[in-house]
């Protein structure tokens, strides 16, 4: 069997497992939800004001910049705290550490070696 045999059918497991699953309904939850899109419209436009006033050449007004910065604080922790963007958010670590496991035991197999996970507890220090 050729090696690109075996990464088609271990991507086929990737996206069959569980983890990828969630990540991708979570995905496609977020991006389709209307106050979600509206949030992300308006950060987007905040902070194109921002560099426009940055951009303008003229004097620049501290309270427009700060009444701006504010809101696009507020907007940040609105989505952010969103349910459907911490599911994302949760998912997308579970995916990640997924592909890290993965990705270490294809390294491991290959050449012998454990790739260092900066805890010295696994193989006795950093060289």
């Amino acid at each position: 069997m050729s090696i690109f045999t075996l990464a088609t059918e271990l991507g086929k497991a990737i996206r069959d497992d569980e983890r990828m699953k969630r990540m991708e309904a979570a995905k496609k939850a977020y991006e389709s939800d209307p106050e979600i899109l509206a949030l992300l419209t308006e950060y987007n436009v905040q902070q194109q004001a921002l560099t426009s006033i940055g951009d303008s050449g003229s004097e620049i007004d501290t309270d427009t910049v700060t009444r701006i910065q504010d809101r696009i604080d507020e907007i940040y922790a609105n989505i952010t705290t969103n349910p459907l963007f911490v599911e994302l958010d949760e998912a997308q670590t579970e995916v990640n550490e997924l592909m890290e496991r993965v990705n270490t035991t294809i390294k491991y197999n290959a050449t012998g070696e454990m790739p260092c996970t900066h805890d010295c507890s696994s193989c006795g220090g950093c060289h």
